[in-house]
């Protein structure tokens, strides 16, 4: 019972803020970027540590460049994320605006689906409203990992279903696309691939310069149902505005050697990054662990 309560008291808090236009929201931003970064270093240490090795090239002033434009780009992440509580489809469709839709809608409807793999880079949340670039019927599918706090979990399914989209528990992926396909629906299958992958799902490559494992799951789900490959490439043009652009890396995932369409993923990436490395999400503990740590346990 009083987990339900702080449940509704912050979900009654946050649809608060959210109603704030979005000049007032990006005032509170500036804001809690002085608190995140000079006062509380949010995870500076963290940040600092995993740009000095993606970018070793760089000067130690060009690196704080960098640090410090992050930590702007985070505070208004959060923000922007909080705003999908309040903001309409129509209003969200405004701020997005997406390329190559043409090969997207035509391979969907071609093959039943497809698969796109999507980096935590620049505003990768508010392509919960990919749907309304779909046809009528066709299912925008999205796969996360569930909270450990049910009541936050409740939350932010909450905010992702408000526009349409089909929330997936990662451990039922497979079974919940297959349920789908079996009904008939077309889909478009949108997996984050580039945080730190738990257990044996990883394929190790060489990126930003590192030892890297990254996620092998999209590839795997791509070649069982033989959907078509996108990546999602993010651009933030301005605060409050994002572009994604579908980019085909495969039509035929099953003709595709181990590993290829993650590599790819990786390599895309990796593009992505060094033209506007300020947007991916630095403060996470991605490189965890060696290869070699790894299989020692």
């Amino acid at each position: 019972m009083k987990s339900r309560f702080i449940y509704w008291l912050v979900y009654s808090g946050m649809w608060l803020f959210s109603a704030l236009p979005f000049r007032m929201l990006y005032i509170l931003s500036d804001f809690n970027y002085l608190l995140m970064y000079r006062v509380g270093r949010y995870r500076r240490k963290v940040v600092r540590e995993n740009l000095k090795k993606s970018f070793p090239e760089k000067s130690k002033e060009k690196r704080l460049q960098i640090e410090r434009r992050f930590y702007r780009y985070l505070s208004d992440y959060m923000l922007e994320d909080l705003k999908m509580l309040h903001m309409s489809p129509e209003d969200l469709y405004q701020r997005m605006t997406y390329k190559n839709t043409e090969q997207y809608l035509e391979l969907t409807e071609k093959y039943g689906g497809i698969i796109v793999m999507i980096p935590h880079y620049a505003n990768y949340e508010w392509l919960i409203g990919m749907g309304a670039i779909m046809k009528p019927g066709d299912v925008p599918v999205q796969v996360y990992k569930p909270l450990k706090d049910k009541y936050l979990n409740e939350l932010f399914q909450r905010i992702r279903s408000r526009f349409g989209g089909y929330n997936i528990p990662k451990h039922s992926t497979a079974r919940e696309i297959i349920k789908l396909k079996r009904e008939g629906k077309k889909m478009v299958v949108g997996l984050i691939t580039d945080q730190w992958p738990s257990g044996n799902e990883k394929y190790w490559t060489t990126f930003l310069g590192q030892e890297t494992a990254f996620l092998n799951g999209a590839e795997r789900i791509a070649k069982m149902m033989n959907f078509p490959v996108f990546y999602c490439d993010l651009t933030k043009p301005g605060r409050g505005y994002c572009i994604a652009e579908f980019k085909l890396m495969t039509e035929k995932p099953k003709e595709t050697s181990e590993g290829e369409i993650t590599e790819m993923f990786a390599n895309y990436l990796e593009q992505t990054i060094r033209r506007e490395p300020a947007y991916w999400l630095w403060s996470h503990k991605r490189w965890k662990a060696s290869k070699a740590e790894c299989e020692r346990g």
